[in-house]
Formats: C-alpha cells, sequence, structure tokens
C-alpha cells in the first residue's frame, strides 16, 4: 500500500479532503519519527563497571493487535 493510498482512504473515511488527510498522515508519520529519534548516551559495563558510549540505535518495531491479526487470517 502506498502513501497516497492512504490518503485516498482516510479522506473517504472521514469525509474531508485528501489535502487534509495528507497533512494528517504527515504529521502522524513526523510524530513517529521524532519519537525513534535517540541520541547516543553513557551507560555502564555490567561486568567491569567501567563507563561505555552507548551508540544511536533506530530499530522500529511493529506488533499487529488481535483484532488486526483476526481481520486477515
Amino acid at each position: 500500500m502506498t502513501k497516497a493510498e492512504i490518503v485516498a482512504i482516510m479522506a473517504k473515511s472521514a469525509g474531508g479532503s485528501k489535502t487534509s488527510a495528507e497533512r494528517a498522515m504527515n504529521a502522524f508519520v513526523g510524530g513517529i519519527v521524532e519519537s525513534l529519534r535517540r541520541a547516543a548516551r553513557n551507560g555502564r559495563n555490567p561486568r567491569t563497571g567501567k563507563e561505555i558510549q552507548i551508540p544511536t540505535a533506530k530499530v522500529p518495531r511493529f506488533r499487529p493487535s488481535r483484532t488486526l491479526k483476526s481481520a486477515i487470517r
């Protein structure tokens, strides 16, 4: 499914325009992207107790709900 298809579905189901649906979609995706940004941080090695630098990590995950799982089965 493409972004344009999602925008069209959102506009149709909400009864609004594609422009407003696209703005809502962009805000939604932007919020997700912003929440996934994590800066590097300091931590400690549990074995030695030495301070280490933990690099940035961006690992998005998706867990479908039971409703979604049952809808596609």
